[in-house]
């Protein structure tokens, strides 16, 4: 192979390139050349649209003489300047925003004496304490709030492992476990009550953020090779970066997760074989927590679908609590006592119906079916609707809602209303209530919290409310589906009459959601946190089209009106107090900087 003569060779800081002679030879005259021009426009300024990266502290191998760092060899350098002077000046040039690495190190060649020119980003690794961080007493008081109120929504974690990890002190010798301590105290921090943490909120958003700093500077190094543990840690980053406001950092967190996972073949049934139970029973729940979170995010911000439900062949975990699994094998569940990852599940089930749904949508938006076409995809909306209202209907008795007294009826929730009972929610007497309720949970630390700590209450809570979030998709769905056989006037369809169904059916899951509202303790509810908000608040937009159709509709519109404030009012209220923002409170938080454990 031939070598041109004149090659070009871009300087990492000039914006013009340096031609320089280049041989196969690898003397002294040869590096003397090819490091002269580069050394001598280390303190040109770089421009503004140039940003700085880490790949810009690395030299190429053999650079420099007797393995030292440019103008190492004498005392200014190959033109005369200090060390001090050009560290000085690279610290000015480059600000300090990748704060894994210090820009100053390739002038202090004594602190790499005896380790290659390019070392490993491994070699950076230090053991890693939790007190570095906070009180070792703290993050685990953080962790226990972790697994009663967080793990049973997201059960990604082996507790009996985890927990025996953390008192053999796993994070001073593992780097990527210390990481993902540090993810799932962040994600926790942002999620959990504030009367469960005994700091103030900005003290607990500075907290946060550290601890998610301190696992991102870990990870950034940990791609290869992949681990269900680095998929683990990314979807408590979305998490975290999701509570946080962090639009696109959240979904750029999740992608990473989802495209770990689809490297690890964990969408695939075969790549489990060989492995041990905790480790599949782990990579299982977690990507079906990921799946959902791909479903529900495809909703709520209109994007595509990333992991679709006719490429996974996995099957869902088994319904066994942690205590049950471990290296040898899987215990059967004792009778009667139903699994924490039962209502993971569930859910699962509910959102590949929504998968199914989303893919016929995006079909028929590239190509909208005509004539017999459409009266068979009516057909299938139907039947995905009647799939949905009956995903509950065979749950454990622990994840079943109970009828209450009182309530409209439904048959999407699986009971009638009780005879002679009024259709009427508390109204202004309810909403009092329930602000009541909601301040004394977040403010007060010595407040009842066992509906808050009842997994299988805030289980509930999750699985009826995203049931309903699915058949208000297909409500929507339907809607288009009419509407396009009207305008082609197919024969022997009445879409008056279906629309006139499609009515009474929207306003009945809104009654519903209302029902499941009414139906739990307003703590489990308050415990879902913004994840179950943000659905909640969708679905009630079904509300909002009853209300401006007041002159052709006002009676509906008048219930519609009342459902709303019932709604909005209780949600903008749970949603106020997981802000961490002290100017968020309003006043009504007295408590919150005075909670000591």
């Amino acid at each position: 192979m031939s070598v041109p003569s004149q090659p070009t060779v871009p300087s990492s800081v000039n914006e013009q390139p340096a031609h320089v002679p280049m041989t196969m030879s690898t003397g002294t005259s040869s590096l003397t050349e090819y490091n002269a021009p580069l050394a001598s426009s280390l303190p040109v300024n770089l421009p503004p649209s140039r940003y700085p990266i880490a790949a810009d502290q690395f030299q190429p191998p053999g650079y420099g003489h007797s393995g030292q760092s440019p103008g190492a060899g004498s005392e200014g350098g190959s033109d005369g300047r200090s060390q001090t002077t050009d560290a000085a000046h690279l610290e000015a040039s480059f600000p300090n925003n990748y704060p894994l690495y210090n820009w100053t190190m390739p002038y202090k060649p004594a602190m790499y004496s005896g380790i290659p020119s390019i070392p490993p980003l491994a070699y950076f690794y230090r053991p890693h304490r939790l007190d570095d961080v906070a009180p070792r007493e703290r993050i685990m008081h953080i962790i226990g709030v972790f697994f009663d109120l967080v793990y049973p929504l997201t059960p990604c974690i082996h507790r009996p492992s985890f927990m025996a990890d953390l008192a053999n002190r796993r994070e001073e010798r593992d780097p990527l476990f210390f990481a993902l301590v540090m993810s799932t105290v962040a994600s926790t921090l942002v999620q959990a009550p504030r009367s469960y943490i005994p700091m103030d909120r900005p003290s607990v958003r500075r907290l946060a953020q550290q601890c998610h700093e301190a696992s991102r500077h870990i990870t950034v190094a940990s791609y290869d090779p992949p681990t269900s543990m680095m998929v683990v840690i990314r979807y408590f980053d979305t998490c975290y970066h999701f509570c946080e406001g962090h639009d696109a950092t959240s979904h750029a967190a999740f992608g990473e997760a989802a495209h770990i996972a689809v490297t690890l073949h964990m969408h695939e049934e075969a790549s489990y074989e060989g492995l041990d139970p905790i480790e599949c029973e782990v990579r299982r729940r977690t990507f079906w927590l990921l799946f959902g979170a791909d479903k529900s995010m495809s909703i709520l911000l209109g994007r595509p679908i990333c992991l679709r439900d006719e490429d996974c062949t996995l099957h869902f975990p088994k319904e066994v609590d942690d205590e049950y699994i471990t290296l040898n094998g899987i215990q059967p569940q004792p009778h009667g006592k139903t699994a924490i990852v039962s209502g993971l599940n569930y859910t699962s089930r509910i959102f590949a119906l929504l998968g199914e749904i989303l893919v016929r949508v995006r079909v028929d938006k590239r190509s909208p079916p005509q004539g017999p076409f459409a009266t068979a995809r009516l057909e299938e909306v139907r039947s995905l609707h009647t799939r949905v209202c009956s995903a509950l209907m065979h749950a454990p008795p622990a994840l079943r809602m109970k009828p209450n007294p009182g309530r409209h009826g439904s048959k999407g929730l699986g009971y009638s209303s009780i005879p002679g009972q009024p259709d009427e929610y508390g109204g202004a007497g309810f909403r009092k209530a329930a602000f009541a309720e909601v301040k004394d949970f977040f403010d007060n630390p010595n407040a009842s919290r066992v509906n808050a700590t009842d997994p299988y209450l805030v289980m509930q809570a999750n699985l009826y409310v995203t049931q309903q979030l699915v058949r208000y998709v297909i409500e929507q769905y339907r809607d288009e589906l009419v509407s396009s056989m009207r305008q082609s006037s197919t024969d022997n369809y009445d879409p008056e009459a279906l629309r006139s169904v499609t009515s009474e059916d929207r306003e009945q899951i809104a009654i519903d959601l209302l029902n499941v509202l009414h139906s739990i303790p307003i703590q489990s509810i308050a415990t879902n946190g913004p994840s179950l908000v943000h659905k909640v608040r969708f679905v009630a937009s079904t509300l909002l089209d009853a209300v401006r159709k007041a002159e052709t509709a006002p009676a509906s519109a008048a219930r519609a009106h009342a459902y709303l404030w019932d709604f909005l009012s209780i949600l903008s209220e749970i949603e106020r107090n997981y802000l961490l923002d002290d100017d968020q409170d309003g006043g009504l938080s007295d408590h919150a900087g005075a909670i000591s454990v």
